[in-house]
């Protein structure tokens, strides 16, 4: 995809998408950071229903603590990995509070210290919380990049580098918000919904045109 296409690309998904940000519910930089830890193979719509739960009784790093790993794990039980994601959750927050005064850093590589904490949550959490032009590759985007052409690659690293290579300056901070929205509603993994497509004319799946008359 060259240039001119992946200005009209973002141009498009800009008027398509109108309020590119994140499905997950919270409201802090801490309840962002609990929700991307949880979010690892769920569903936003899963932790979203966790969390209103949890954060009603605990939003805080202390609050978390003091609630004890036990009781961490009967408000996230639903979720998946939930015994692994209550010990990280339980260890972060002692960083938090042992090394960051209770706040969530705002540096890769501080935020990848924390126990549970890659560089995909980093990412989120940098790019959400913080407003930093980086690029989380999930499932949907790394779909979304191979796709259309935007950012081929066989690894996640390589796409995510191959985006931030390609994706016009203007769009780059919301970049993450408007692939990751494109994938989950529109460029699906088993049936795009290529007719309704907003960069049908842009993208380079050599297979558009037959989902488009599937629609």
């Amino acid at each position: 995809m060259n240039a001119d296409k992946r200005e009209r690309f973002f141009a498009k998904l800009s008027e398509h998408i109108k309020e590119p940000a994140t499905e997950l519910n919270y409201s802090s930089d801490f309840e962002l950071l609990i929700a991307v830890m949880l979010s690892a193979q769920a569903t936003d719509k899963s932790v979203n229903i966790a969390t209103s739960r949890l954060f009603s009784v605990a939003s805080t790093p202390q609050a978390i603590l003091d609630l004890g790993e036990d009781r961490l794990k009967t408000y996230i039980n639903s979720i998946g990995l939930y015994n692994s994601k209550a010990t990280n959750i339980i260890k972060t927050c002692q960083a938090l509070l042992d090394k960051h005064g209770g706040q969530v850093p705002c540096t890769q590589d501080e935020l990848e210290a924390l126990a549970g904490v890659g560089r995909k949550t980093a990412n989120v959490v940098l790019n959400t919380a913080f407003g930093k032009p980086v690029m989380a590759v999930d499932t949907h985007i790394f779909r979304v990049g191979n796709r259309t052409g935007l950012a081929t690659g066989k690894t996640v690293l390589a796409v995510e580098k191959a985006l931030m290579a390609r994706v016009p300056r203007a769009y780059l901070v919301d970049a993450h918000h408007y692939l990751i929205l494109h994938g989950r509603y529109t460029c699906m993994a088993r049936s795009p919904k290529c007719g309704s497509c907003v960069v049908f004319d842009e993208c380079m799946f050599k297979d558009k045109d037959e989902w488009a008359d599937m629609a």
